[in-house]
Protein backbone atom coordinates (compact mmCIF):
# COMPACT_ATOMS: atom_id res chain seq x y z
CA UNK A 1 0.00 0.00 0.00
CA UNK A 2 1.39 3.43 -0.95
CA UNK A 3 2.37 5.90 1.73
CA UNK A 4 -0.48 8.36 2.30
CA UNK A 5 2.08 11.03 3.09
CA UNK A 6 3.94 10.83 -0.18
CA UNK A 7 3.84 13.76 -2.55
CA UNK A 8 2.01 12.05 -5.42
CA UNK A 9 -0.53 9.56 -4.11
CA UNK A 10 -1.92 7.09 -6.70
CA UNK A 11 -5.42 7.52 -8.06
CA UNK A 12 -7.18 5.67 -10.87
CA UNK A 13 -9.77 6.85 -13.38
CA UNK A 14 -12.02 4.44 -15.32
CA UNK A 15 -13.57 6.13 -18.34
CA UNK A 16 -15.49 5.34 -21.50
CA UNK A 17 -18.86 5.69 -23.15
CA UNK A 18 -22.16 4.96 -21.47
CA UNK A 19 -22.89 1.23 -21.05
CA UNK A 20 -19.24 0.29 -21.56
CA UNK A 21 -18.83 -1.42 -18.17
CA UNK A 22 -17.02 1.26 -16.16
CA UNK A 23 -18.81 0.70 -12.86
CA UNK A 24 -18.32 -3.07 -12.90
CA UNK A 25 -14.60 -2.73 -13.57
CA UNK A 26 -14.20 -0.01 -10.95
CA UNK A 27 -15.90 -2.09 -8.25
CA UNK A 28 -13.83 -5.17 -9.07
CA UNK A 29 -10.58 -3.18 -9.00
CA UNK A 30 -11.63 -1.55 -5.73
CA UNK A 31 -12.15 -4.96 -4.15
CA UNK A 32 -8.74 -6.17 -5.31
CA UNK A 33 -6.71 -3.08 -4.50
CA UNK A 34 -8.33 -1.66 -1.34
CA UNK A 35 -10.09 1.03 -3.32
CA UNK A 36 -13.12 3.26 -2.97
CA UNK A 37 -15.22 4.33 -5.95
CA UNK A 38 -15.81 8.00 -6.73
CA UNK A 39 -18.62 8.58 -9.22
CA UNK A 40 -17.85 10.98 -12.05
CA UNK A 41 -21.35 11.34 -13.43
CA UNK A 42 -23.26 14.60 -13.77
CA UNK A 43 -26.61 12.92 -12.99
CA UNK A 44 -25.77 10.38 -10.30
CA UNK A 45 -25.32 13.31 -7.90
CA UNK A 46 -29.13 13.64 -7.82
CA UNK A 47 -31.30 11.80 -5.35
CA UNK A 48 -34.14 9.73 -6.78
CA UNK A 49 -32.47 9.39 -10.19
CA UNK A 50 -31.28 5.81 -9.87
CA UNK A 51 -32.53 3.62 -12.70
CA UNK A 52 -32.15 6.15 -15.49
CA UNK A 53 -28.59 7.03 -14.48
CA UNK A 54 -27.48 3.40 -14.02
CA UNK A 55 -26.49 4.30 -10.47
CA UNK A 56 -24.64 1.51 -8.63
CA UNK A 57 -27.16 -0.69 -6.84
CA UNK A 58 -27.50 -0.74 -3.04
CA UNK A 59 -25.82 -4.16 -3.09
CA UNK A 60 -22.84 -2.79 -5.04
CA UNK A 61 -22.58 0.15 -2.69
CA UNK A 62 -22.50 -2.24 0.27
CA UNK A 63 -19.62 -4.17 -1.33
CA UNK A 64 -17.45 -1.09 -1.83
CA UNK A 65 -17.68 2.48 -0.47
CA UNK A 66 -19.04 4.84 -3.12
CA UNK A 67 -18.83 8.63 -3.14
CA UNK A 68 -20.38 11.58 -5.03
CA UNK A 69 -23.82 9.95 -5.21
CA UNK A 70 -27.19 11.38 -4.07
CA UNK A 71 -25.84 14.81 -3.16
CA UNK A 72 -28.67 17.06 -4.36
CA UNK A 73 -32.42 16.98 -4.92
CA UNK A 74 -33.18 16.81 -8.64
CA UNK A 75 -34.48 20.37 -8.93
CA UNK A 76 -31.18 21.93 -7.78
CA UNK A 77 -28.37 22.72 -10.21
CA UNK A 78 -25.01 21.04 -9.65
CA UNK A 79 -22.01 22.51 -11.44
CA UNK A 80 -18.50 21.41 -12.34
CA UNK A 81 -17.31 23.80 -9.66
CA UNK A 82 -19.43 21.93 -7.10
CA UNK A 83 -17.94 18.66 -8.34
CA UNK A 84 -14.38 19.96 -7.95
CA UNK A 85 -14.97 21.24 -4.43
CA UNK A 86 -16.66 18.09 -3.13
CA UNK A 87 -14.74 15.59 -5.25
CA UNK A 88 -11.31 16.84 -4.22
CA UNK A 89 -12.36 16.62 -0.61
CA UNK A 90 -13.39 13.00 -1.17
CA UNK A 91 -10.05 12.17 -2.82
CA UNK A 92 -8.15 13.60 0.14
CA UNK A 93 -10.26 11.71 2.67
CA UNK A 94 -9.68 8.44 0.80
CA UNK A 95 -5.94 9.18 0.78
CA UNK A 96 -6.03 9.78 4.54
CA UNK A 97 -7.54 6.30 4.96
CA UNK A 98 -4.67 4.91 2.85
CA UNK A 99 -7.06 3.49 0.29
CA UNK A 100 -7.01 3.96 -3.48
CA UNK A 101 -9.49 6.40 -5.07
CA UNK A 102 -11.02 4.97 -8.25
CA UNK A 103 -12.90 7.65 -10.15
CA UNK A 104 -15.40 6.07 -12.55
CA UNK A 105 -17.81 7.70 -14.94
CA UNK A 106 -18.53 9.13 -18.32
CA UNK A 107 -18.71 12.86 -17.62
CA UNK A 108 -15.37 13.77 -19.12
CA UNK A 109 -15.70 17.47 -18.37
CA UNK A 110 -16.04 16.72 -14.64
CA UNK A 111 -12.97 14.47 -14.66
CA UNK A 112 -10.89 17.09 -16.45
CA UNK A 113 -12.10 19.76 -14.06
CA UNK A 114 -11.34 17.55 -11.04
CA UNK A 115 -7.72 17.05 -12.13
CA UNK A 116 -6.89 20.19 -14.10
CA UNK A 117 -9.24 22.74 -12.57
CA UNK A 118 -11.57 25.17 -14.33
CA UNK A 119 -10.67 28.32 -16.20
CA UNK A 120 -10.84 31.40 -14.03
CA UNK A 121 -13.50 33.19 -16.04
CA UNK A 122 -16.75 34.82 -14.97
CA UNK A 123 -19.70 33.02 -13.45
CA UNK A 124 -23.02 32.62 -15.18
CA UNK A 125 -25.30 35.58 -15.78
CA UNK A 126 -28.85 34.26 -15.87
CA UNK A 127 -30.18 37.56 -17.20
CA UNK A 128 -27.71 37.62 -20.09
CA UNK A 129 -28.23 33.92 -20.82
CA UNK A 130 -31.97 34.49 -20.97
CA UNK A 131 -31.52 37.28 -23.49
CA UNK A 132 -29.16 35.20 -25.62
CA UNK A 133 -31.55 32.26 -25.42
CA UNK A 134 -34.36 34.45 -26.71
CA UNK A 135 -32.18 35.56 -29.62
CA UNK A 136 -31.40 31.95 -30.49
CA UNK A 137 -35.10 31.08 -30.32
CA UNK A 138 -35.85 33.85 -32.83
CA UNK A 139 -32.81 33.66 -35.12
CA UNK A 140 -31.73 30.02 -34.81
CA UNK A 141 -28.57 28.36 -33.39
CA UNK A 142 -26.40 29.28 -36.38
CA UNK A 143 -26.84 32.97 -35.58
CA UNK A 144 -25.13 32.74 -32.17
CA UNK A 145 -22.40 30.51 -33.64
CA UNK A 146 -21.65 33.11 -36.33
CA UNK A 147 -21.55 35.82 -33.67
CA UNK A 148 -19.12 33.75 -31.62
CA UNK A 149 -16.93 33.13 -34.66
CA UNK A 150 -16.45 36.89 -35.07
CA UNK A 151 -15.23 37.43 -31.49
CA UNK A 152 -13.65 34.05 -30.67
CA UNK A 153 -12.82 32.03 -33.79
CA UNK A 154 -10.78 29.53 -31.77
CA UNK A 155 -13.72 28.59 -29.55
CA UNK A 156 -16.12 28.60 -32.50
CA UNK A 157 -13.89 26.12 -34.32
CA UNK A 158 -14.23 23.69 -31.38
CA UNK A 159 -17.99 24.07 -30.90
CA UNK A 160 -20.53 22.93 -33.45
CA UNK A 161 -23.31 25.28 -34.51
CA UNK A 162 -25.86 22.85 -33.05
CA UNK A 163 -24.36 23.02 -29.54
CA UNK A 164 -26.39 26.02 -28.45
CA UNK A 165 -25.57 25.82 -24.75
CA UNK A 166 -21.80 25.94 -25.26
CA UNK A 167 -22.08 28.67 -27.90
CA UNK A 168 -24.15 30.79 -25.54
CA UNK A 169 -21.67 30.24 -22.70
CA UNK A 170 -18.68 31.19 -24.86
CA UNK A 171 -20.41 34.31 -26.17
CA UNK A 172 -21.59 35.16 -22.64
CA UNK A 173 -17.98 35.10 -21.40
CA UNK A 174 -16.93 37.53 -24.12
CA UNK A 175 -19.81 39.92 -23.41
CA UNK A 176 -19.14 39.87 -19.65
CA UNK A 177 -15.37 40.35 -19.81
CA UNK A 178 -14.45 41.68 -23.24
CA UNK A 179 -12.08 38.75 -23.63
CA UNK A 180 -12.77 35.51 -25.55
CA UNK A 181 -13.24 32.23 -23.72
CA UNK A 182 -10.18 30.81 -25.49
CA UNK A 183 -8.10 33.51 -23.73
CA UNK A 184 -9.55 32.59 -20.35
CA UNK A 185 -8.98 28.89 -21.00
CA UNK A 186 -5.29 29.56 -21.68
CA UNK A 187 -4.83 31.07 -18.19
CA UNK A 188 -3.21 29.03 -15.39
CA UNK A 189 -5.70 26.78 -13.61
CA UNK A 190 -6.07 25.50 -10.08
CA UNK A 191 -4.70 22.02 -10.78
CA UNK A 192 -5.15 19.24 -8.26
CA UNK A 193 -1.83 18.49 -6.55
CA UNK A 194 -0.70 15.53 -4.49
CA UNK A 195 -2.00 12.79 -6.81
CA UNK A 196 -0.68 10.88 -9.80
CA UNK A 197 -3.14 9.26 -12.17
CA UNK A 198 -3.61 6.05 -14.08
CA UNK A 199 -6.41 6.53 -16.61
CA UNK A 200 -8.00 3.40 -18.06
CA UNK A 201 -10.53 3.53 -20.88
CA UNK A 202 -12.91 0.76 -21.93
CA UNK A 203 -13.28 0.64 -25.69
CA UNK A 204 -16.00 -1.20 -27.63
CA UNK A 205 -16.44 -1.45 -31.39
CA UNK A 206 -19.25 0.93 -32.26
CA UNK A 207 -21.86 -1.75 -33.28
CA UNK A 208 -21.35 -3.70 -30.05
CA UNK A 209 -21.48 -0.55 -27.94
CA UNK A 210 -24.72 0.59 -29.57
CA UNK A 211 -26.26 -2.85 -28.99
CA UNK A 212 -25.28 -2.63 -25.30
CA UNK A 213 -26.85 0.82 -25.06
CA UNK A 214 -30.11 -0.35 -26.62
CA UNK A 215 -30.22 -3.33 -24.27
CA UNK A 216 -29.52 -1.16 -21.23
CA UNK A 217 -32.40 1.17 -22.08
CA UNK A 218 -34.77 -1.79 -22.41
CA UNK A 219 -33.55 -3.05 -19.03
CA UNK A 220 -34.19 0.35 -17.47
CA UNK A 221 -37.79 0.21 -18.63
CA UNK A 222 -38.20 -3.31 -17.22
CA UNK A 223 -36.62 -2.23 -13.95
CA UNK A 224 -39.08 0.61 -13.38
CA UNK A 225 -37.85 3.77 -15.10
CA UNK A 226 -41.41 4.89 -15.85
CA UNK A 227 -42.37 4.66 -12.17
CA UNK A 228 -39.17 6.47 -11.18
CA UNK A 229 -39.99 9.37 -13.49
CA UNK A 230 -43.60 9.42 -12.26
CA UNK A 231 -42.35 9.80 -8.70
CA UNK A 232 -40.05 12.65 -9.69
CA UNK A 233 -42.82 14.42 -11.60
CA UNK A 234 -45.12 14.22 -8.61
CA UNK A 235 -42.58 16.03 -6.45
CA UNK A 236 -40.62 18.34 -8.75
CA UNK A 237 -41.11 20.84 -11.56
CA UNK A 238 -40.16 19.79 -15.08
CA UNK A 239 -37.97 22.88 -15.29
CA UNK A 240 -35.34 21.26 -13.04
CA UNK A 241 -32.18 19.47 -14.19
CA UNK A 242 -33.74 16.01 -13.88
CA UNK A 243 -36.08 16.44 -16.82
CA UNK A 244 -33.39 17.72 -19.16
CA UNK A 245 -31.56 14.39 -18.91
CA UNK A 246 -31.73 11.65 -21.52
CA UNK A 247 -34.30 9.10 -20.44
CA UNK A 248 -36.10 11.32 -17.95
CA UNK A 249 -37.10 13.86 -20.58
CA UNK A 250 -38.56 11.26 -22.94
CA UNK A 251 -40.42 9.33 -20.25
CA UNK A 252 -41.86 12.57 -18.88
CA UNK A 253 -43.13 13.37 -22.38
CA UNK A 254 -44.66 9.90 -22.58
CA UNK A 255 -46.40 10.36 -19.23
CA UNK A 256 -47.80 13.67 -20.46
CA UNK A 257 -49.22 11.91 -23.52
CA UNK A 258 -46.90 13.49 -26.09
CA UNK A 259 -45.84 10.16 -27.57
CA UNK A 260 -46.08 6.42 -27.00
CA UNK A 261 -43.80 4.42 -24.74
CA UNK A 262 -42.33 2.73 -27.79
CA UNK A 263 -41.48 6.12 -29.29
CA UNK A 264 -39.99 7.29 -26.00
CA UNK A 265 -37.79 4.21 -25.71
CA UNK A 266 -36.61 4.55 -29.29
CA UNK A 267 -35.68 8.18 -28.72
CA UNK A 268 -33.82 7.36 -25.49
CA UNK A 269 -31.79 4.77 -27.36
CA UNK A 270 -31.05 7.15 -30.21
CA UNK A 271 -30.04 10.02 -27.93
CA UNK A 272 -27.95 7.69 -25.77
CA UNK A 273 -26.04 6.50 -28.83
CA UNK A 274 -25.40 10.11 -29.84
CA UNK A 275 -24.23 10.89 -26.32
CA UNK A 276 -21.86 7.91 -26.42
CA UNK A 277 -20.36 9.23 -29.64
CA UNK A 278 -19.71 12.60 -27.98
CA UNK A 279 -18.14 10.87 -24.97
CA UNK A 280 -15.78 8.90 -27.19
CA UNK A 281 -14.76 12.07 -29.03
CA UNK A 282 -14.09 13.84 -25.73
CA UNK A 283 -12.01 11.07 -24.17
CA UNK A 284 -10.00 10.53 -27.36
CA UNK A 285 -8.41 13.95 -26.81
CA UNK A 286 -6.80 12.72 -23.57
CA UNK A 287 -3.51 11.10 -24.54
CA UNK A 288 -2.96 9.77 -21.00
CA UNK A 289 -5.78 7.21 -21.24
CA UNK A 290 -4.76 3.58 -21.74
CA UNK A 291 -7.50 1.95 -23.80
CA UNK A 292 -8.55 -1.67 -23.22
CA UNK A 293 -10.36 -3.53 -26.00
CA UNK A 294 -13.58 -4.82 -24.43
CA UNK A 295 -14.33 -7.00 -27.46
CA UNK A 296 -11.70 -9.41 -26.12
CA UNK A 297 -14.04 -10.19 -23.20
CA UNK A 298 -14.58 -9.03 -19.62
CA UNK A 299 -11.96 -11.42 -18.22
CA UNK A 300 -9.32 -10.10 -20.61
CA UNK A 301 -10.19 -6.49 -19.74
CA UNK A 302 -10.00 -7.23 -16.02
CA UNK A 303 -6.70 -9.08 -16.38
CA UNK A 304 -5.13 -6.26 -18.38
CA UNK A 305 -6.49 -3.64 -15.96
CA UNK A 306 -5.09 -5.53 -12.96
CA UNK A 307 -1.69 -5.72 -14.64
CA UNK A 308 -1.75 -1.96 -15.23
CA UNK A 309 -2.77 -1.23 -11.66
CA UNK A 310 -0.18 -3.60 -10.20
CA UNK A 311 2.55 -1.85 -12.16
CA UNK A 312 1.18 1.58 -11.29
CA UNK A 313 1.11 0.87 -7.54
CA UNK A 314 4.48 -0.86 -7.42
Amino acid sequence: MPDAGQLDYPAIAIVGATASGKSTLAITLAERFRGEVVSCDALQVYRGMDIGTAKPSPEQQKRIPHHMLDLRPPQVDFSAGDYIRLGRGVLRSIRERERIPIVAGGTGFYLRALIDGLFQGPGRSEELRSRLGSIVARRGPKFIHRALRRVDPEAAARITAADTERNIRAYEVFLLTGRPMSWWQSRPRDRLVGFRWLKIGIEWPRPELYARIDHRVEEMIRNGLVAEVETLMSAHSRSGPAFKAIGYRQIADYLEGKWSLEQAVSDIQRESRRYAKRQITWFRTDQEIVWLAAVEGEDAVLSRACTLVDSFLA
